[in-house]
């Protein structure tokens, strides 16, 4: 490789990939609803994700929300420096306190 000045690249691993494979540990709902997620009725369908910003000097923070479908109104959120389960499961328990048992019953 040094006569013919060849070099080998090195592929750097995909953080995404990575995040991926580790949220693929937990079971799989069916799908019901199909991608017809306007429902019609609020508090029947509720939308998740969690996002990431960097902060200060490049520290990631994670942002995890509910949102209704309908009113597309956030419902519940969560902000965690980790991405543990624990960020799920506080913003559930908020998700609980702010409905208020107003749940639709099909939800």
């Amino acid at each position: 490789m040094n006569k013919f000045n060849l070099k080998a690249r090195i592929r750097q691993a995909n953080p995404y990939k990575k995040m991926a494979k580790a949220t693929h540990e937990h079971k799989v709902v069916p799908n019901l609803l199909n991608r017809k997620f306007n429902q019609g009725e609020p508090r029947k369908t509720f939308l998740t994700d969690i996002t990431y910003v960097n902060y200060g000097s490049g520290q990631p923070a994670y942002l995890s929300c509910v949102k209704d479908a309908v009113t597309r109104e956030i419902v519940a959120y969560h902000l965690s420096r980790s991405l543990k389960m624990d960020i799920v499961y506080r913003t559930l328990e908020k998700l609980a306190d702010s409905l208020d048992e107003l749940l639709h019953p099909e939800a």
